[in-house]
């Protein structure tokens, strides 16, 4: 772990802070081959930014982290593995499908792996989204329109809802901001919510790209049952406890390696 740099040893300790619940100074140093001085500034760091929460002598997960980050905060965080997920996912989709990809920063790392393709129709509730495929010569774009949501550049409310309902969409790529298997695909907007739950009933297959950081994690507004997925393109990191009761539910994982 001593081969990491600086921001990717900070986002290796906010994994393991989520994963683990807390961490601590001495054992952080230890992993990552460096000293404690440095844990203690990279944990200051990461309070500041709110992604944890400093204690005695180690960090705590940050229950906010429940809270909501911004486009830009998200951005930043597993971005390797963002565009490896996003390359996993993009290769699912086929030349002259129809397909609808959710807001994100993961799933515009899929937008940025479907430039290339042929006769693909894409509609998309992300401005961001939007942006990146408006660049290629052979994808067809479509805006749901809606209210623009800044934080997350994400369109939403009744006008996005009905535009949907004009197509028929035989894929959607959909990214979440919680993955349990009691509670389900979560998110922290309401309004997103309602409108990623009409996607999932107008797709005829459901692919869900998420980081392994998202399992345990719950949101406020729900948006299906874990049943409703197809597919699910994660990485290594995912418990296996999960790995076993999807598939028991036959949904298909495709997994991108972790670097440890």
């Amino acid at each position: 772990m001593n081969m990491l740099n600086t921001i990717e040893r900070q986002q290796e300790i906010v994994r393991l802070t989520q994963q683990q619940g807390k961490v601590s100074v001495t054992e952080l140093a230890s992993r990552f081959g460096v000293s404690e001085v440095t844990i203690r500034s990279d944990l200051a760091t990461l309070d500041q930014k709110q992604l944890l929460v400093r204690s005695r002598g180690g960090a705590m997960v940050n229950s906010e982290l429940s809270r909501e980050l911004s486009l830009k905060e998200k951005g930043s965080c597993y971005s390797a593995l963002k565009r490896e997920l996003g390359a996993a996912a993009a290769a699912l989709v086929q030349n002259g499908d129809r397909l609808l990809l959710d807001s994100g920063t993961t799933t515009e790392q899929v937008a940025h792996h479907l430039m290339q393709h042929e006769d693909l129709i894409v509609m998309t509730n992300g401005l961001n989204i939007a942006t990146v495929l408006a660049k290629s010569e052979s994808v067809e774009v479509m805006l749901t329109g809606g209210l623009l949501r800044k934080k997350s550049m994400s369109f939403y409310g009744s006008s996005a809802e009905k535009s949907l309902g004009d197509y028929n969409f035989n894929k959607l790529i959909l990214g979440v901001d919680g993955f349990d298997l009691k509670a389900g695909l979560t998110t922290h907007f309401e309004k997103e919510a309602s409108l990623n739950r009409m996607m999932v009933e107008l797709a005829t297959e459901v692919i869900v790209v998420t980081d392994s950081s998202k399992f345990d994690q719950q949101a406020f507004h729900v948006i299906c049952g874990c049943r409703h997925i197809h597919r699910l393109v994660t990485d290594t990191g995912i418990p296996p406890h999960y790995v076993e009761a999807l598939e028991k539910l036959g949904v298909q994982l495709h997994l991108v390696e972790r670097s440890q």
